[in-house]
C-alpha cells in the first residue's frame, strides 16, 4: 500500500491531510472545552447544535462551491481555505459569546465543505491507474481513523502543561502546514467542463449525474446504512461506558480505539481485496454486517445489562464493516463522471452524504435518551439493512463500465458517433450532456 507514496505529489498532499486532520482533531477537542467554559452545564447543548451548523454548512456549501471554483487553479484555492480555517482557528479562543462560536464554526465548515471535494477530485487526476488510487482511498480511511485516534491522545498530553487554548494554535499551525504542503507542488489542472447555462446548472449538475447513474444511486441508500451504524458509535460510546457501564473516562477512548482500529484493519486488507471483487460484492456485505451487528448487540443485551467485552467486540466488528462499506466510494464516483465533472460529482457525494449523518445523528442521540440503548440499537440495526435492501435494488449486479447505446437524437454526422450513424455503439459510459440518461438493459 505505502508504494504509492513514491508519488511526490501525493506524498505531499497525503502528508498535508494527516496534518489538518490532526489539527482537527484538536479543534474538536478545543472546542468542547470551549463550550464548557461559555456555557457550563449547556455546553451539550452548544455542541450539539455546532454539530448540526457543521452539517448543514457540509450539505449547503459543497455544491454551491464547486459551481464556482470548478475553473480556478487547484492549488490556489486549496491553500486559500486552509488559509481562513487557519485564520477561524486563531480567532476562536478569543470568543466571548456562544453565537460567535456558531458564526465561525459554520466559516470554517464551509471552507471545509469547499476544500475537501476539491481535494477528493484531485487525488484520482494524480494517480491516474485504479491500484494505486485504490490504495490511496485506503491511506485515505487509515489517515481519518489514525486522526480518532491520535489527536484524543496528542491533546490529553497537551493540557498537562498548556490551557485548552492552546489547543487552537496547534488547528492554526495544522492548517498553515498543510497550506505549504500543497504550495510545494504542482497540481494538475481541472479539465474546463463545457460551458453551462448558469449557476443553477452548475450548482445541481452534480446531482444530476449522481442520482442518473445506478449505481450512486446505490451509493446514496449505503451513506445512510453506514451513517446509522456510525452515528450508534459517535454519539452513544460515552453514553454507555460512563452512564451504564459506569467506566472511566479513559474507557471511552479504548471503545472508540476498537472502533478505529477495525477500520484500520479493514482499510489495510482492502487493496488486496478489491483488486479481486467488484466494488459491489465488498459495499454491500460490508454494509449488510454492520446491521447484522447492531441487531445482534441489541438481541444479547434486550432486558438485560451490556456486557463491556461484548461492546468492545461489537465496535471492533463495526469499525471493519464501515471502513469496508465506505473506503471504495470515490472509485465509484471516480468511474461515474467524466474527469470535467468529476469535481462536481464528489461534491454531490460530500452533500448527500452528510445529508444522511444530518437524519441520523439527532435520531441516535433521542432514542438513545428517550428509548434506551437496545432499541436504538435495534432501530439502526434495522435502518442499516432497509438502507442495504434499497442500495441492492438500485444497484444493478450487472454494472459494466462499458454499456451498449444509441443515439437516435444525434446527426448521423456528428463526431461522437465515429461513423457509425444512428445504430448502436458501446464505450465506457458516463452521465453527461450526449449521454442525459441511463440505457435500459436490454433482454437476454
Amino acid at each position: 500500500m505505502l508504494s504509492v507514496l513514491a508519488n511526490r505529489t501525493y506524498r505531499h498532499l497525503f502528508a498535508a491531510q494527516v496534518i489538518a486532520l490532526i489539527g482537527t482533531g484538536l479543534l474538536t477537542m478545543a472546542l468542547g472545552l470551549l463550550a464548557y467554559q461559555l456555557a457550563g452545564a449547556e455546553a451539550g447543548a452548544v455542541l450539539g447544535t455546532a454539530l448540526a451548523i457543521k452539517m448543514v454548512a457540509y450539505v449547503l456549501v459543497a455544491p454551491i462551491a464547486n459551481a464556482f471554483t470548478g475553473q480556478l487553479p487547484r492549488r490556489a484555492f486549496l491553500v486559500a481555505t486552509d488559509l481562513v480555517r487557519a485564520g477561524v482557528a486563531l480567532i476562536l479562543p478569543f470568543v466571548g459569546q456562544v453565537w460567535q462560536v456558531y458564526l465561525l464554526v459554520f466559516v470554517l465548515q464551509a471552507c471545509s465543505a469547499a476544500f475537501t471535494p476539491t481535494f477528493q477530485a484531485t487525488i484520482p487526476d494524480i494517480l491516474p491507474d485504479e491500484r494505486d488510487y485504490t490504495q490511496a482511498l485506503s491511506l485515505s480511511r487509515l489517515a481519518y481513523d489514525l486522526e480518532n485516534l491520535l489527536s484524543p491522545t496528542l491533546a490529553a498530553l497537551l493540557l498537562t502543561v498548556i490551557d485548552f487554548h492552546w489547543l487552537f494554535g496547534g488547528t492554526v499551525v495544522g492548517f498553515l502546514c498543510s497550506a505549504v504542503l500543497v504550495v510545494s507542488v504542482a497540481l494538475p489542472s481541472p479539465t474546463p467542463p463545457e460551458r453551462r447555462a448558469g449557476v443553477y446548472e452548475r450548482t445541481t449538475r452534480g446531482l444530476r449525474i449522481y442520482l442518473a447513474t445506478p449505481r450512486l444511486r446505490g451509493l446514496l441508500a449505503l451513506n445512510l446504512a453506514v451513517a446509522a451504524a456510525g452515528s450508534m458509535v459517535i454519539v452513544n460510546t460515552v453514553v454507555i461506558v460512563q452512564a451504564l457501564l459506569q467506566r472511566p473516562q479513559n474507557d471511552v477512548a479504548v471503545a472508540l480505539g476498537l472502533f478505529g482500529g477495525g477500520s484500520m484493519l479493514a482499510a489495510l486488507l482492502l487493496p488486496r481485496v478489491l483488486d479481486r471483487l467488484p466494488d459491489r460484492t465488498v459495499m454491500l456485505p460490508a454494509a449488510a454486517f454492520l446491521g447484522v451487528v447492531l441487531l445482534g448487540f441489541a438481541a444479547t443485551t434486550w432486558g438485560g445489562v451490556i456486557g463491556w467485552p461484548m461492546l468492545l467486540a461489537a465496535w471492533l466488528a463495526l469499525g471493519i464493516g464501515y471502513s469496508a462499506a465506505q473506503t471504495p466510494t470515490g472509485r465509484l464516483l471516480r468511474r461515474s463522471a467524466t474527469p470535467g465533472d468529476r469535481p462536481a460529482v464528489f461534491a454531490a457525494q460530500f452533500a448527500l452524504s452528510h445529508v444522511a449523518w444530518l437524519l441520523t445523528y439527532p435520531l441516535a442521540g433521542w432514542l438513545g435518551a428517550k428509548a434506551g440503548m437496545p432499541v436504538t440499537l435495534a432501530v439502526l440495526g434495522a435502518l442499516t439493512l432497509v438502507a442495504i435492501a434499497a442500495a441492492a435494488a438500485l444497484w444493478p449486479v450487472s454494472d459494466p463500465d462499458v454499456v451498449e447505446h444509441a443515439h437516435p437524437d444525434l446527426d448521423p454526422g456528428h463526431p461522437h458517433l465515429d461513423g457509425v450513424g444512428t445504430r448502436r455503439h458501446a464505450h465506457a459510459f458516463v452521465i453527461d450532456d450526449l449521454h442525459q440518461r441511463w440505457p435500459a438493459a436490454r433482454p437476454g
